[in-house]
């Protein structure tokens, strides 16, 4: 069934706190503080509105190289903002720090909070941005795309026996990631359900002598936030006695349009592996 809306129905705009917005007028200033939104602004037409980013915001790096970097997403340089005089300041929960984002609130006159936890959520989002930002059916454009990535996913998720698996995201310590991540979430829709299946933090170290550890059919690399590489691979399999696979972090975590693309690796990957 599709989620497909006029862009009459959009309001309200409420985003990830529950503020409500109204359609920008005027003369628009984004600053983005996530990278993945970054990406999703510039596929929406907005390029030309964007006036600052963080320095991993690197998607699409034709367009970005060109705008002004505020500092990283947990590191954000106060007083650059505020020269820039956005209007716009686009934020996440998990990316940013709290207290940063009330600081510029002080004197960003809309701050919009994103919160995706699913690959479904980018419905949400694509449509957030599209009423806020005035660019309704380029969104709509962005859902079609993506409900037939997410279709193509849950057909492999059918076809195939569900897996559990370990996705590592950092060595020394080994670190990965709980079911409750959007990470998790990516992997799930094609079948691959990520262990621990609890724990008492989001980014769990890992115990390679825990009990599930015997469950898991194979272990990922992820290329991001640490560079695993092949390098690492004989170290991963002596360590899980598992099958281990690269797999590129982008496409597995990053939220807006490239969860697009995501949804594509990520089924084409679990049937290249199966």
């Amino acid at each position: 069934m599709s989620h497909s809306l006029s862009p009459d129905l959009a309001l309200p705009l409420r985003d990830a706190i529950g503020t409500e917005h109204r359609p920008a007028a005027g003369e628009v200033r984004i600053v983005s503080l996530v990278p993945s939104l970054t990406e999703l602004v510039c596929d929406l037409g907005l390029a030309d509105r964007l006036v600052g980013r963080t320095g991993f915001c690197v998607h699409p790096r034709s367009v970005l190289k060109l705008v002004p970097k505020v500092g990283g997403t947990k590191d954000v340089k106060i007083d650059a903002v505020r020269e820039l005089a956005p209007t716009h300041l686009i934020v996440n929960i998990d990316e940013n720090r709290r207290e940063t984002v009330e600081e510029l609130a002080a004197f960003v006159p809309n701050v919009i909070v994103t919160h995706p936890c699913t690959p479904t959520d980018n419905i949400t989002l694509y449509r957030l941005f599209g009423g806020v930002f005035q660019c309704a059916a380029r969104a709509e454009q962005l859902v079609t795309v993506l409900e037939g990535a997410l279709a193509e996913a849950q057909a492999v998720a059918r076809e195939l026996p569900r897996e559990e698996v370990l996705y590592l995201i950092w060595r020394a310590p080994w670190m990965t990631v709980t079911r409750e991540t959007y990470i998790s979430a990516t992997l799930a829709a094609v079948g691959w359900d990520t262990l621990p299946a609890e724990a008492g933090a989001r980014y769990p170290e890992v115990d390679w002598q825990a009990p599930w550890m015997g469950r898991a059919t194979r272990v990922f690399l992820s290329s991001e936030p640490y560079r695993f590489d092949e390098t690492h691979l004989d170290e991963v399999k002596a360590l899980s006695g598992r099958p281990v696979a690269m797999i590129d972090g982008e496409m597995a975590s990053w939220y807006g349009s490239r969860a697009i693309d995501g949804m594509r690796y990520l089924a084409a990957l679990r049937r290249r592996l199966r």
